[in-house]
């Protein structure tokens, strides 16, 4: 696992599962965990991505919404919707999909 070094990320960190570098040629396979209290900078990106809670939970913020998550949740992030993920107490762990061209 590695840090998310973005000034607005708080306890953040990544590892990327299966990319482009493993032969995979037009997806990554990310796996996230915030630490209690911790979220992802809001942000948008011209991609999409597919999100599955693995554990705990909070809530992300998209443009017009306020949804909580918790285990076993999908999210559909739209390509340049705004979004960020916030854990809550017991924090959050999560995979997302993206196009290897959206790999940190």
């Amino acid at each position: 696992m590695q840090d998310v070094n973005d000034v607005s990320a708080a306890n953040v960190k990544f590892c990327p599962v299966i990319t482009a570098k493993d032969g995979a040629p037009n997806f990554a396979l990310r796996l996230f965990e915030t630490g209690p209290d911790g979220n992802t900078p809001y942000h948008s990106h011209e991609w999409e991505h597919e999100v599955y809670i693995l554990d705990g939970g909070g809530y992300i913020v998209k443009e017009k919404d306020e949804i909580e998550i918790e285990k076993d949740d999908y999210i559909f992030i739209e390509p340049y919707e705004n979004h960020q993920f916030n854990a809550g107490k017991s924090g959050l762990k999560w995979i997302c999909v993206v196009p290897n061209k959206g790999q940190l």
